[in-house]
């Protein structure tokens, strides 16, 4: 080692979802298969490439009102950020900075161990219960402030608000985050806590059901206070972290809400007719209430079917490995030819499966 290596942060970086350059049936991220409003096509075929030679504005003033007005809070209870990532991250920096850990489950977005490890903050695991189900009694102890997702991810399933409440009401004296990058697939948003509980972050992203994964673009709603605390951090790192073509593309997803409510409805249908057919195929799926299916076989490594099914059908889906998950796969639901697709080709790979086996015995 040479010795300026002793002075170097070394952390275990989060591990994205693989992004093919070749084409292929792409189930592995959770992007939504439907394009965006036709709002956000007009602003950018509209858009006067010279005021891309002027910094963006520093508040996301425009992005921030309509956030507010869809929401009906003030837009002093607003902050944007490159994804909800960026958001997250900034959380974690500005709020958990006690020498107790942070509390967050067992088997979730692995990004919270890699915030944690990089902004030196103890923390620890909640394990999920034997169904994959958050305790929220694991969560009535002492620590530096809570995290998880609502729905969970990779898991997909939801926590009812009331489970929600109880974890912030129990947790007055820390901060409370709760991370809803799915919870327009699945039932009640924590935001309808929020003037109730002054602890309380809910974040989200225009990355799932808004279809923008690749402008970055994310939010949190809180309180005033909280968000002026954000927003002391972000300015200290770089005013200008938002494009103007992510500011106004954002805008008119917001405007949009028939086409948003649509979208929502079509993934919706599509997951619920998919896991019945993965079921079909002798899967066990979880009730998943994001955009994704969370599901395992009894008689089938799906390490393998992982593997064969990019390298054989050109099919990505996520497979991770870890502990308690390592027969899990994880299935964004696409469009239907797409699942149509993947359910064809289990259709006739299963089967074949079995073959083998029933010839090496």
């Amino acid at each position: 080692m040479k010795a300026f290596e002793k002075n170097i942060r070394k952390v275990e970086p989060y591990v994205p979802g693989e992004q093919p350059r070749q084409t292929v049936i792409k189930l592995n991220t959770n992007e939504n298969p439907y394009p965006p409003a036709p709002g956000v096509r007009r602003v950018l075929k509209g858009m006067d490439t010279d005021r891309f030679r002027l910094y963006p504005d520093p508040a996301a003033g425009d992005l921030v009102a309509a956030l507010a007005g869809y929401y009906g809070v003030g837009e002093d209870q607003v902050f944007v950020g490159v994804g909800s990532d960026d958001v997250l991250s900034m959380c974690f920096l500005t709020f958990f900075n006690s020498e107790k850990p942070i509390l967050f489950p067992d088997i979730t977005y692995s990004f919270y161990k890699v915030w944690a490890d990089l902004y030196r903050i103890p923390y620890e695991c909640c394990p999920l219960d034997e169904d994959f189900c958050i305790v929220k009694e694991d969560y009535f102890r002492e620590n530096g402030g809570i995290i998880f997702p609502n729905p969970n991810a990779p898991t997909g399933l939801y926590l009812e608000l009331s489970e929600v409440e109880g974890i912030i009401g129990r947790n007055r004296d820390v901060i409370v985050i709760v991370d809803e990058a799915y919870v327009d697939f699945a039932g009640r948003s924590a935001l309808e806590l929020i003037e109730k509980y002054d602890n309380l972050i809910v974040v989200q992203t225009f990355s799932k059901a808004r279809s923008l994964a690749g402008m970055r673009i994310g939010y949190a709603i809180s309180n005033p206070l909280l968000i002026r605390y954000l927003n002391d951090a972000k300015y200290s790192f770089n005013s200008y972290t938002m494009s103007q073509a992510a500011i106004a593309c954002g805008v008119e997803a917001v405007k949009d809400k028939a086409y948003f409510e649509e979208g929502i409805r079509k993934i919706i249908k599509t997951r619920e007719w998919a896991k019945g057919e993965l079921k079909r195929l002798g899967f066990s799926c979880l009730d998943s209430k994001a955009n994704f299916i969370f599901a395992t076989h009894p008689k089938y490594d799906v390490k393998k079917m992982f593997e064969v099914l990019k390298d054989k059908a050109r099919i990505y889906v996520r497979y991770w490995g870890g502990e308690r998950i390592e027969q899990y796969i994880r299935i964004t639901v696409g469009a239907k030819e797409d699942m149509d697709a993947l359910l064809g080709f289990l259709e006739g790979y299963l089967p074949a499966m079995e073959r083998a086996e029933d010839l090496s015995d």
